[in-house]
């Protein structure tokens, strides 16, 4: 009995220790961001250092991703596959319905099979192009 009381006195302190109402208000700290400073270093020359050595490099940008992607085909491949297949390509604008007209969504994509694609095989598409692929589940 002294045992279940003193559990449920500690509870109970927890309780009151965690609720919003026991929680003392505190002031909202003030939040100025650091003033931005850039500051270039120079690297000090050594001696035999030319002072093309010590100018800063060009740094070449990142390639433009490719405009357009050629389209694979997909058709028979186990559905996951297939998507994975479309996205090795650069095609991420992927649509999938269920080819019997059931209206099924396809939850678990590796136990259907890709039936058709929208856009043919071989097709050179800009890779924001929507693809629609169908499936049905695999045996049917």
């Amino acid at each position: 009995m002294k045992t279940r009381l003193s559990v449920l006195v500690a509870g109970a302190a927890l309780l009151a220790a965690c609720s919003p109402s026991s929680q003392t208000a505190r002031p909202a700290a003030a939040t100025t961001a650091p003033a931005a400073t850039t500051s270039a270093v120079t690297p000090a020359a050594t001696p035999g250092t030319s002072a093309a050595a010590l100018a800063p490099t060009a740094v070449a940008p990142a390639p433009a991703p490719p405009s357009t992607c050629t389209v694979p085909d997909v058709v028979g491949m186990v559905h996951q596959t297939a998507q994975d297949t479309m996205q090795a390509a650069g095609l991420y604008n992927l649509r999938e319905e269920d080819a019997t007209g059931r209206g099924r969504v396809l939850v678990l994509d590796r136990n259907w099979t890709t039936t058709a694609q929208s856009v043919p095989a071989g097709s050179s598409v800009d890779c924001l192009a929507e693809v629609r692929l169908s499936a049905v589940k695999i045996g049917e």
